[in-house]
Parts: structure tokens; sequence; C-alpha cells
């Protein structure tokens, strides 16, 4: 027999804001995937694609969309608060490695740094160029705002941030996939001890089941 050990309280919150980012960014890429794959407009007939359903009309996934990447931005904006520490204490680390003041990281550990950082400067061109729809949305014939960009440069610009986010969040995972399992798994067996054994510390299964 061995033992599972609950998270702490603060670790489950964490997971619950990780969850709610995961999903939010998830149900944000499937239906920026609609988008790219389906193109919009009648085009004269052209668009053998106009008035298709997919699950939803075209309107359902341009509200789907928006307000799951609106969702995603709030928890990602409380992700990095929580983990502002570590994020800064892990900048000045990689900052001192790169003059050589510091004690060097090994391959991985760049590596694994450098997804981290794509993954946050796409998401920031990602949402800020989502928040620029969001106020400026372009539907029919309205005049283009010239909003430091044109409309176009916006739409291109979310679109390959969207493709960057979507593509080095799967590594992301991929790396770290064992102990995202891990934790999950930690979070809801022995939540479940928890809440039906009362203060019992942890949770025991068999070995042959970890």
């Amino acid at each position: 027999m061995s033992e599972i050990k609950p998270l702490s309280i603060q670790n489950r919150h964490n997971w619950q804001i990780d969850a709610a980012l995961f999903i939010s960014a998830l149900l944000a890429s499937l239906s920026g995937i609609y988008f790219l794959l389906i193109p919009g407009g009648y085009q004269g007939g052209r668009n053998p694609f106009y008035g298709i359903v997919i699950l939803f009309d075209r309107t359902g996934w341009d509200l789907l969309h928006a307000w799951t990447g609106a969702a995603m931005i709030v928890a990602a904006v409380v992700h990095i608060a929580i983990h502002w520490k570590w994020i800064t204490g892990m900048a000045s680390r990689v900052w001192r490695s790169l003059l050589g003041r510091g004690t060097s990281m090994n391959s991985m550990a760049k590596f694994n740094v450098g997804i981290d950082a794509l993954i946050g400067l796409s998401f920031l061109v990602a949402a800020v160029s989502g928040v620029y729809f969001l106020y400026f949305p372009g539907h029919g014939a309205a005049a283009d705002p010239m909003v430091l960009f044109s409309r176009g440069v916006w739409d291109v610009a979310h679109s390959w941030s969207g493709i960057v986010m979507i593509l080095a969040a799967i590594i992301h995972f991929a790396i770290h996939w064992k102990w995202v399992t891990k934790v999950t798994r930690r979070y809801f067996t022995a939540g479940a001890g928890m809440n039906t054994a009362g203060n019992n510390p942890a949770v025991t299964v068999p070995a042959g089941q970890q």
C-alpha cells in the first residue's frame, strides 16, 4: 500500500485556476481553428462553406470564441499574479545565466523556459488583438478605425499568434504531462478521500494502482 497525499489548499486553488485556463484556452483554440478552416462571407457565391452549420452557426462560434477568449485572459491574469514571484525569479536567473554571472542552465531547462516565454509572448499578442476585435468587430461596412494598424494586420497578428500559442502549449503539456496527471490524480483521489474521511491526512491505495 502507498499513500496519495492530498494537495494543500493553495495548490488546490492553483489547480482550479489552471483548469479554468486550460478549458477556456481549449474552447477558444477550437473555435479559432473553425474560423481558420471555414471562411466567412458569401463571396459572390464562390464560398462553398457559406451557411454551413458545424454544431453551431457562425454567430454561435463567434460568441464562443469571444467569451472563452475573455475567460482565458481573466484566468491567465490570475495565473500570472499567483506565480509572479516565480516568473520574476526565473527571468532574473535566465538573465544572470546569459551574462555568465549565475548558475548555468542545462539545455532542457533552457528549452522549457523558451517554450514558456513563447507561450507568454504569443498569448499577449493574441489577447491584445482579441480585445481589439471585441471593441472593433468590423461587421458589415464598418470603417476601419486604424488603431495602430489596419484591421487586416490585427487579423493576421491574432491568427498567427494563436497558432504559435497552440503549438507551444502542446509542447508545454508534452513536457509536463507526467506532472499534470500526477497532480490531477491527487486533486481528485486525495480530495475525495478528505471529503469522506474528515481530517484524514492521506488516502492509501494499492501500490499496483499508482
